[in-house]
Parts: structure tokens; C-alpha cells; sequence
């Protein structure tokens, strides 16, 4: 690729990311405003505007990785833009239903077009950019330092559509910038990185219909737990059959001929990075949602005004991405993750503490600079090591493993965050039932700390101050 071209091709593929991001922020700040067009709508209704999104970007960027190998990335990532532009619209236009329901399902069909982008962006990455390089090791950080760029623009223009003009028309100008990337995808991602494989991989359907079916019960059962309780029997139920088939998937993928996931190929090198993965994403997901809600109601800032607060977070991210690029060359990923999962535990602790009425600069804007540092090193660390274990054939499988990881988590967590802020004491004040929501962030992180701390040094005894050749 000539440099412009490679530019181009790196933007198109990292924006992506951004994209996905902005779809989260866009429902979360103006989530009051837009609620207020479906009637009462309570907490825990409120929670499936972002967790439906969510589950279906973790739930489906497996599948979608898996299809990238098979019927080539650059056609699966230009389709995911087209999905996501076709819902997005459709979402808007739930305005005119009134539907609080339909509402959450056209969030949950969006959710599927980050799925079916990021795995494939991150495995086009993996195809054009050689293991091991300074290079790759460069598009990977650009990648995970659009995340806090995407919140940001996404909370803001939702802010602003829904403060000065009518909320749906930041869906539909959302809509419609996923259809013209779309386009240009096709215009710039090199043809070679289209072809299919030679002999063409069958896809294990049996996997992914119990993959799919078990990873959307249990979340559904984590996120109904706070709406109905933990005791009714149905809530219970669901959990329980969606841990059945989660079972069934990884007994029948050791026995597939062509996996979805090749189970034996995972060591516990991966189990680790994607535990600290689920951890500290899971904790940041419990954070955003629960940080804007604090300012919103109990310090009574508009939504502008909140996405405004978040702004720092985008030159936060770029300083951290930058710093991960210079750490993934210098030292090793084990230590990488290891400060990832520190600095997502920073974050929180500064967030949950905060006073009622304190100066944004004192605490609130502490934590949103630090949090993107956990967000960055995180993302970028886990792939580059995930893309390296696996073979050519399976990058689009390595990207999938993070992303759903990622995305999951951050649904999961919001169901556990609810069901703390439904039942723990004090739950009829707002202040305290916010602050306990946080202590479950913070209980996470500090889960990942740990286990942090605990892969650095098995990492270190095994393999002493190793760092990735380039």
C-alpha cells in the first residue's frame, strides 16, 4: 500500500471502534430525555438502553470473526456498517412508536453491526501488518485510543440533538455516517485482504446457536435480576439454562471438527489476559453508566454539560495509547496488563468517593483521565498477545475473543451493579444507591488487580523481563 493508502485504510478500520463507542454514548448521556418519550420508564428499564447494546456486541463478534475468516473480512466489515446505519435509523424512528420495547430491541439489532466491525478490523490489521511488528503493535493502540474519542463525540451530539432539537436525529445523522463508511470501506481496504481462503472452513452452526443462546440468557438473567428480583423463578431459570448451554458449547467444540472456538488451542496464558480483560472492562462499563448518572441527578448537570465533563477523556486516551505503544516495545505485556488493571481501579475508587457537592476538577475529573488509561493499555495488550498465539487463519477468532470479552462485560457488570443498587441498604436514597453501584466497579477492579498482579508475576518467573521482539 502506498501511504496514503495505508492511511485511509488505518482510518476506515480504527474509526470503527470509535463507531461503536459513539452508539454507547449517544444512548447513555440524553438517556433521561430520551426515556421521557416512552412514559415512566424505571432504573432498571433504563440499564437495557445501553446492556442491550451491549450484549449483542459481545454476543455475536465471535460468530462474526468466524465469519470474516470464512467469507473474507473487508465484505463482513463493510456489511457491519450497512447493518448498523440500517438500525441506527430504525432506531430513531421509535420516537413515533412510543415504545420503550422496541426501542431496546432496535439497540440490541445495532449492537450486531459493532459486532461484525471490530473483530474483522482488528483481523485486517492482523492480515496486513506483519507478528511482532512496531507497526502492528502502532494500529492496535490508534484502534484503542478511539474509544474514549467515540463516548465523547457520541454523548455530545446525542446531548445536543436531544437538548435543542429532537433526540432521533442524532440516530439517523449516525445512520447515515455508518452508510457512507460503509462505502468507503469498499473503496480503500486493498483487495488482497478480501480474498477467501482456498478451501473455504465450514461454519459450526451447533456451536453457535449455543453460544449465542447461552451468552444472551445469562444476560438477560443478570439484567432482569434488578427489575424483577433474584427470587422470582424465571430469573433463576433463565440463568440456569443459559449456563447449561455454555456447557454443551465447550463440550461440543472439543469434539467439532471445525470449531467456532478451538478450545484446546487456549491456554492458560489466554484465560488470564481475557479474565483481566472481563474484569476491568466490566468495571469500566458499571463506572460510565453510574459516573453519569451522579452528575445527572444528584449534581443536576444537563447532558451537554456531562459530555463536556467527559471531554478530557479523548486527550487522555491519545497520551495513553501513545504510552502503550512505547510500553508494548520496552517492557512486557504482562506488565502492560498488570497497569491496566491498576488504573482501572484508580479510576473507580476516585469515582465512588466522591463527595455530593465538590468542584468537578477536585475528583470527577480525575477519574475520567485516569479510566482511559486502564481502557487503552487493556485493549490494544490483550489483542496483540491474542493475535499472536493464533495462527493466520484464526486472526479474525483472536480479535473476536477480546471484543466479546469486552463488550460482555460491560453488559454482565451492569446487571450486577443494578441488582447492588436495587437491594443494598439504602437503596430509596439516590446518592447511596449510586455510591454502592460503584463499590461494584471498584470490587471488580480490585478482583483484576489482583489476578493482575498474579499474571505479571507467573509471567516473570516463567519468562524473566521478556520483551516482544519488533
Amino acid at each position: 500500500m502506498s501511504t496514503t493508502r495505508e492511511i485511509l485504510f488505518v482510518g476506515v478500520c480504527a474509526v470503527s471502534h470509535l463507531m461503536t463507542q459513539a452508539a454507547l454514548g449517544q444512548a447513555l448521556v440524553p438517556i433521561d430525555i430520551i426515556a421521557s418519550d416512552f412514559g415512566s420508564v424505571s432504573s432498571g428499564q433504563l440499564s437495557w438502553f445501553i446492556a442491550g447494546y451491549s450484549l449483542t456486541v459481545g454476543t455475536f463478534i465471535m460468530i462474526s470473526g468466524r465469519l470474516g475468516d470464512i467469507f473474507g473480512h473487508k465484505r463482513v466489515f463493510a456489511f457491519g456498517y450497512a447493518w448498523l446505519g440500517m438500525w441506527s435509523i430504525l432506531a430513531g424512528f421509535t420516537a413515533y412508536v412510543r415504545s420503550q420495547i422496541f426501542f431496546d430491541i432496535c439497540r440490541a439489532m445495532q449492537g450486531i453491526g459493532p459486532a461484525l466491525l471490530m473483530p474483522n478490523a482488528l483481523a485486517l490489521f492482523g492480515r496486513a501488518y506483519a507478528p511482532n511488528s512496531i507497526r502492528k503493535n502502532i494500529v492496535f493502540s490508534i484502534f484503542g485510543s478511539l474509544a474514549p474519542a467515540g463516548f465523547v463525540i457520541g454523548g455530545t451530539f446525542g446531548s445536543l440533538f436531544a437538548q435543542l432539537a429532537w433526540w432521533p436525529w442524532c440516530f439517523w445523522s449516525y445512520g447515515l455516517t455508518a452508510f457512507g463508511l460503509s462505502a468507503f470501506a469498499l473503496l480503500v481496504i486493498p483487495r488482497s485482504l478480501s480474498d477467501r481462503p482456498s478451501v473455504k472452513p465450514k461454519f459450526d452452526w451447533t456451536g453457535a446457536f449455543l453460544i449465542v443462546a447461552g451468552l444472551v440468557l445469562v444476560n438477560i438473567a443478570f439484567n432482569n435480576g434488578p427489575l424483577y428480583g433474584w427470587g422470582v423463578p424465571h430469573v433463576y431459570f433463565i440463568l440456569i439454562i443459559g449456563l447449561l448451554c455454555i456447557s454443551f458449547f465447550i463440550w461440543v467444540e472439543l469434539r467439532a471438527t471445525n470449531p467456532l472456538l478451538p478450545v484446546r488451542a487456549l491456554n492458560s496464558t489466554v484465560g488470564f489476559v481475557l479474565a483481566l480483560v472481563g474484569l476491568g472492562w466490566g468495571a469500566f462499563g458499571v463506572w460510565v453508566f453510574y459516573t453519569v448518572r451522579f452528575l445527572q441527578h444528584v449534581r443536576n448537570e444537563s447532558p451537554l454539560t456531562v459530555a463536556a465533563q467527559f471531554s478530557p477523556a479523548v486527550l487522555a486516551g491519545l497520551v495513553a495509547a501513545g504510552m502503550t505503544g512505547f510500553l508494548l516495545t520496552h517492557t512486557p505485556v504482562s506488565f502492560v496488563m498488570m497497569a491496566s488493571m491498576i488504573a482501572f481501579l484508580a479510576g473507580t475508587l476516585v469515582a465512588a468517593f466522591q463527595p455530593d457537592e465538590q468542584v468537578y476538577w477536585a475528583q470527577t475529573f480525575v477519574s475520567i483521565v485516569v479510566m482511559p488509561f486502564g481502557m487503552d493499555m487493556s485493549f490494544p495488550a490483550a489483542t496483540v498477545i491474542l493475535s499472536n498465539h493464533m495462527p493466520q487463519e484464526h486472526q479474525g477468532l483472536a480479535a473476536s475473543l477480546v471484543n466479546t470479552v469486552v463488550n460482555y462485560s460491560i453488559s454482565i457488570a451492569l446487571g450486577i451493579a443494578g441488582t447492588v443498587e436495587v437491594y443494598a441498604p439504602g437503596s430509596e436514597d439516590v446518592v447511596t444507591a449510586n455510591r454502592n453501584a460503584h463499590y461494584s466497579a471498584v470490587g471488580l477492579a480490585g478482583f483484576g488487580v489482583i489476578f493482575g498482579v498474579l499474571f505479571f508475576v507467573k509471567s516473570f518467573m516463567r519468562e524473566g523481563w521478556k520483551v516482544m521482539g519488533h
